[in-house]
C-alpha cells in the first residue's frame, strides 16, 4: 500500500500523529456548533463525519488488530464511520449522513480523544513485535487524515456556498489583493526518454508505483494557470457550443444548464465569486477554480490547445526543478507574482490532466481492507496533479495522483494548457 523506510523509536510518529490531529481540530475551531451536521449533496461529507472517520481508521486498522487492552468508544460506530471498506464490513449510507445528529459533536470531539488516548502509548511501544506493520498503517492514517483535512474544507465550502448570507470561514475574511499577471506562455520540452512514478523513500500511496520509463514526445507546457480570463470563453459562446465539448461534457452541460464555474453569480452587471473569504467580486488576475474536467477540456478546445496528460505534467516538473514548499493552508488560490519561468506547480489548485485513473504497468493493490484504498476506483476518473491551497503541506509531492468524476466542481480544480510542439 505504502512504503515506510523511517524508523519512528525517536518519538517522529506520534509528534506526526499528534500534529496532524490538532490540525484537523484548528479547522474545526473555525466553524459554529450548527455547522457540523451539513451535507449539501452526496458527494460531500459533514464535518462532524470526516472528524469521526478520520479516527475510526486508526481505531479500526490499527488500536483493534495490535492494542489487545483496548475497548471500542461504540460497537456502532464501525458501521456508521467506514467509508468504503468492504472487508471490514457494511457501511451506513453516504447520502443520510446528514441524519446522523447522534452522536453528537461533543460525543465525537471525545471519541477522538478516546482514540487518541490508546494511539499514544502503543506509538510509544517501540518493541511492539507488529511495530513496523503499526508505524506503517499509522503513517497511512496521518496522511489519510491530511485528505480529510482538504475535503472538510471543499465540503463546508460547497454547503456554505448554498447559504444567502454567503458565511466566511473563521476570522480571516481579508480577500486576496492583485496587481497584474504573468504573460501566458508555452515553454517548450523536448522527446526524452524517462522515468516516472515515484522512487524515493518516503511515503507515498500505491497508485503512485511501479515507476516506470515512458517515451515523451517533445510537448509545449504552459507557464502558469488560465486565470478568470475565463470569462472570454463564456462571453463567445463556449457553453453553448457543442463543438468545444466532449459527447459526455455536452451531456452534462445540456443536462445541467451550465454557464460559469461554480460558486460564480452575477449581481447587477457584476461578476462576484464565492470564497471561503465569502462573496468577493470576480478578480480578472486569479486563477480560475471549482471548474470540472469537461469544462476544462472545453476551455482547452477553444484555446486550440489541450489539456496535458499526467505523465507531461510530472516531466515538466522535474524538467523545470519543481518541488512543493512547506506551506499553510490557505483559503483560496493567490495570486500568481515574482518573475519565474513557470508558476505554481502546487499549492494552487489541482490541475486536471487528460489522463484516465488507471493503473501504472505492474501494479497491484495490497490484500485485504487496506488494498481498497485506491485501487478499487481505477475506473471512470480523471488524474488531477499538483495540490491546492487547502492542501495540507506534508501531503503534496511530484508523483501525487489525485482523481476525482469529470463532472466534479466542488474540489478546488483549474485549468493549465499544453499543446504538441
Amino acid at each position: 500500500m505504502l512504503s515506510t523506510t523511517q524508523t519512528y523509536d525517536n518519538g517522529t510518529l506520534l509528534a506526526d500523529y499528534t500534529l496532524t490531529r490538532q490540525a484537523s481540530l484548528a479547522l474545526s475551531d473555525m466553524l459554529v456548533n450548527e455547522d457540523f451536521g451539513l451535507q449539501a449533496m452526496t458527494e460531500v461529507s459533514p464535518p462532524k463525519w470526516h472528524l469521526a472517520h478520520t479516527t475510526w481508521f486508526f481505531e479500526t486498522f490499527i488500536l483493534k488488530p495490535f492494542a489487545p487492552k483496548y475497548r471500542v468508544f461504540h460497537p456502532q460506530f464501525e458501521y456508521l464511520f467506514n467509508s468504503y471498506y468492504n472487508g471490514v464490513g457494511a457501511q451506513f449510507p453516504r447520502s443520510r449522513r446528514n441524519l446522523l445528529s447522534r452522536p453528537t459533536v461533543e460525543d465525537v470531539f471525545n471519541y477522538r480523544k478516546h482514540v487518541d488516548a490508546a494511539m499514544e502509548p502503543l506509538l510509544a511501544m517501540y518493541d511492539h513485535k507488529e511495530r513496523a506493520v503499526i508505524s506503517q498503517r499509522c503513517e497511512l492514517g496521518i496522511h489519510h487524515e491530511q485528505q480529510h483535512q482538504e475535503l472538510f474544507c471543499t465540503d463546508i465550502k460547497y454547503c456554505f456556498s448554498l447559504n444567502p448570507l454567503y458565511p466566511a470561514l473563521g476570522r480571516d475574511n481579508t480577500p486576496v489583493v492583485t496587481t497584474g499577471l504573468p504573460k501566458l506562455v508555452f515553454l517548450e520540452i523536448d522527446a526524452m526518454d524517462t522515468t516516472v512514478g515515484y522512487q524515493g523513500e518516503d511515503f507515498y500511496f500505491d497508485n503512485e508505483v511501479p515507476a516506470h520509463q515512458f517515451h515523451q514526445s517533445g510537448f509545449r507546457f504552459a507557464n502558469r494557470l488560465v486565470t478568470n480570463e475565463y470569462l472570454e470563453f463564456m462571453h463567445s459562446g463556449g457553453y453553448d457550443t457543442a463543438a468545444y465539448w466532449l459527447s459526455d461534457g455536452w451531456v452534462w452541460q445540456q443536462s445541467t444548464q451550465a454557464c460559469q464555474p461554480l460558486y460564480w453569480t452575477q449581481q447587477e452587471g457584476k461578476w462576484f465569486e464565492y470564497t471561503l473569504h465569502g462573496l468577493i467580486e470576480l478578480d480578472p488576475y486569479l486563477p480560475v477554480a471549482h471548474v470540472n474536467y469537461y469544462e476544462a477540456d472545453a476551455f482547452a478546445r477553444w484555446s486550440g490547445k489541450r489539456l496535458p496528460l499526467e505523465q507531461e505534467w510530472e516531466i515538466a516538473c522535474q524538467y523545470f526543478k519543481q518541488v512543493p514548499e512547506p506551506k499553510a493552508i490557505t483559503l483560496h488560490p493567490r495570486p500568481l507574482v515574482g518573475n519565474k519561468e513557470i508558476y505554481h506547480m502546487f499549492h494552487q489548485l489541482w490541475q486536471w490532466t487528460s489522463s484516465n485513473y488507471s493503473p501504472y504497468p505492474g501494479y497491484r493493490p495490497s490484500a485485504g481492507a487496506i488494498g481498497e484504498y485506491n485501487g478499487k476506483f481505477m475506473c471512470n476518473q480523471m488524474v488531477m496533479r499538483g495540490s491546492s491551497c487547502v492542501t495540507p503541506s506534508k501531503h503534496a509531492r511530484l508523483t501525487y495522483r489525485n482523481f476525482f468524476y469529470p463532472r466534479d466542481q466542488w474540489q478546488f480544480t483549474g485549468i493549465r494548457l499544453a499543446d504538441d510542439q
